[in-house]
């Protein structure tokens, strides 16, 4: 991590409460609502702008740009890309989420797509990172067969080759530019109970990287790290998933700077 105190996970946390940046989120059906949400609790502005007749438009207005490809149309795509080529030009960050890329055509050609419009960060679980890189995943469908741990190797390959900051969550996330990586623990084992929370810690990536375009290694730690201390704070209430989502939007809210510069569990590996 940077030396610079003005990048940790506090003050980029205060930073955007203090900004509101705008996020266009491209996401699928299933995770529309929760990652809206899920940005209005931690200070955001989301904007679920996808179609090809404005999403190019919108990007470039939008301080940062997110694409998650986990419910996939032919025109969901004509926006993504359209957008996608518009944050390029506009010189905004914009995070790729290839959800289940490995399963079928489409999706891989899709993938292929979007990362020659070289994303700034990458957000995926083990199995998409791993078979991302070219290796072998135990993946099936949107869940991950394989630990975060087995993807550490992929992740760094991955970022180097894609010039891109690569995070792999999980039960211990790890984010990696390709010479500086971190691990980052806590949430709650309730979480992959809960569909869309993935897509929406996208989403919040996202918010972190447009108040630090210029640091995306730093926001995307921070992302993860606010994300991790929310559900660390919301399972103690939670009676099962149900409830786990009301209480973690309400911990991430009540996310104060001090409070995650208390709480962060940030291992520094390089």
């Amino acid at each position: 991590m940077t030396t610079d105190a003005s990048l940790s996970p506090a003050n980029l946390l205060a930073r955007l409460r203090e900004t509101s940046p705008l996020v266009q989120c491209i996401t699928n059906y299933v995770a529309m609502n929760f990652a809206a949400n899920t940005l209005l609790a931690a200070g955001a502005s989301p904007a679920m702008v996808h179609a090809p007749e404005e999403s190019g438009e919108f990007a470039a207005l939008a301080g940062a740009l997110t694409v998650n490809i986990g419910t996939l149309s032919s025109e969901w795509v004509d926006g993504m890309k359209a957008a996608a080529q518009s944050a390029n030009q506009a010189q905004k960050p914009w995070v790729l989420d290839p959800v289940a890329h490995f399963a079928t055509a489409f999706r891989r050609d899709t993938t292929a797509d979007l990362l020659k419009l070289r994303p700034t960060i990458i957000r995926g679980n083990a199995s998409e990172i791993i078979a991302l890189a070219g290796g072998q995943s135990a993946g099936q469908g949107v869940d991950s067969g394989d630990p975060v741990e087995l993807a550490e190797d992929a992740a760094c390959s991955l970022a180097q080759t894609q010039n891109a900051v690569v995070a792999v969550t999980g039960a211990v996330d790890f984010v990696t530019d390709g010479t500086r990586s971190v691990r980052i623990a806590g949430g709650s084992p309730l979480m992959p109970k809960i569909t869309a929370m993935g897509c929406s810690l996208t989403a919040l990536v996202g918010a972190f990287v447009a108040i630090a375009p210029d640091a995306p290694f730093e926001a995307t730690i921070a992302a993860l790290a606010s994300f991790a201390a929310a559900g660390s704070h919301a399972a103690p209430n939670a009676n099962g998933p149900g409830t786990f989502m009301m209480h973690f939007i309400d911990a991430l809210y009540a996310l104060s700077p001090e409070t995650l510069n208390t709480n962060a569990r940030i291992e520094i590996l390089s």
